[in-house]
């Protein structure tokens, strides 16, 4: 979660809601403030560009000195002002002009994170990457990008791994997320170190651990304040519950791993069984008819340890597992929640569940929020 005041997270439901606009042409050096109209916000994790806008701006100058579709960013920041206390500003977003339409009081923009910026800058010839670390590797394909861009690594990703030299095609973004080449091989850096990367709220280049379920509450709704209901829809497409990573540099070298990982909780709809990689008959000896895995298979040239095949395969398996789940605040939208962040509601009387946010959309200066999510998978 970002960081919130308790006097602000505990004044949610009746705090003003200002909002703040400001855009540059310099590359962020220098802002200007813009007239806010209306907007909202998009922050996913399921999405390449983490945050994504639209909003309307008031009264502001265009073309090459004013907003433009080509050189122009946009920040945006949600005001929680709890009484008798000045407005707390939480960032909404750093973001670059992907459509813009003229209105008959100023522009619409429809705007997207960062990640848009390094998306957009493909190598314009193959080239090889590495060998260095993980650090190092990230800093060129960024810097390439976004000059003196600063990459924040988040603890429990070691970001002096030892990463080979491997070639890059020509999707620099895909080289540092999860991206394949052309013969269809994983390279991405951040998936080859059980971690995934994105432009933060603030717009700077995170890279994070993958979000889980067993992650760290960040926030207690009790149920006077939230309600929470299956998705609409279910499906299983994504699902696995068994995951097999390997690292094979295609170089004729002895592969690293398999390694292996699996639910392995009985009381999860998602269980493989005590153990489907040695004993795949163990549910049929005791007696778990409705015991059904669903495989998965990672392999990367990037990986080049079994410690590192080990917290790739936990991590693939902790963005695979959960039920999604509709998550309803009629009262108390919180700008200060990320994708990725793990909450607990009280669904009954004394009874808490958990769920990892995976979208928070919300439109700015309003007072509620629906958020899409993945519960546990229980039984019951």
């Amino acid at each position: 979660m970002l960081p919130i005041s308790q006097a602000a997270l505990q004044a949610l439901p009746y705090c003003r809601r200002p909002v703040r606009a400001e855009w540059s042409n310099d590359g962020g050096q220098t802002w200007t403030a813009a007239r806010f109209g209306s907007g909202n916000v998009t922050p996913d994790r399921t999405a390449e560009c983490r945050y994504a806008a639209s909003v309307e701006l008031l009264g502001v100058p265009r073309g090459p000195h004013g907003i433009n579709s080509i050189t122009t960013q946009v920040r945006l920041f949600q005001g929680l002002g709890a009484p008798r206390r000045d407005a707390e500003w939480i960032p909404a977003g750093h973001y670059v002009v992907d459509r813009l339409r003229r209105t008959a009081l100023g522009v619409s923009l429809d705007l997207l994170g960062r990640e848009e910026i390094i998306r957009g800058a493909g190598l314009p010839t193959a080239r090889t990457v590495g060998p260095d670390t993980a650090r190092a590797c990230a800093q060129v394909l960024v810097g390439e990008a976004l000059p003196g861009a600063v990459i924040s690594w988040r603890d429990g990703v070691d970001g002096d791994t030892a990463l080979p030299g491997w070639v890059v095609d020509e999707d620099r973004w895909g080289a540092l997320s999860g991206g394949t080449d052309t013969s269809g091989v994983s390279t991405g850096i951040a998936a080859s170190l059980g971690a995934e990367v994105y432009a933060d709220a603030t717009g700077t280049i995170t890279i994070a651990p993958m979000a889980a379920l067993t992650g760290v509450v960040v926030w207690r709704i009790p149920r006077t304040l939230a309600t929470s209901r299956p998705a609409e829809e279910e499906t299983s497409e994504d699902l696995r519950n068994l995951w097999v990573v390997t690292g094979d540099g295609g170089d004729g070298s002895d592969p690293v791993g398999p390694a292996y990982a699996w639910d392995s909780d009985p009381s999860s709809l998602t269980y493989a069984g005590p153990d489907p990689v040695d004993d795949p008959l163990a549910p049929g000896r005791l007696g778990l008819p409705g015991v059904r895995v669903r495989t998965g298979r990672y392999t990367s040239p990037l990986i080049t340890g079994m410690a590192q095949a080990d917290t790739v395969a936990r991590a693939q398996l902790a963005d695979s597992l959960g039920v999604q789940a509709t998550l309803s605040l009629p009262t108390v939208c919180n700008p200060a929640l990320e994708p990725g962040d793990v909450v607990e509601i009280e669904v009954d009387d004394g009874v808490w569940e958990r769920h990892l946010i995976d979208s928070n959309p919300y439109a700015l200066g309003g007072v509620s929020m629906t958020c899409q999510t993945r519960a546990r998978t229980r039984r019951l």
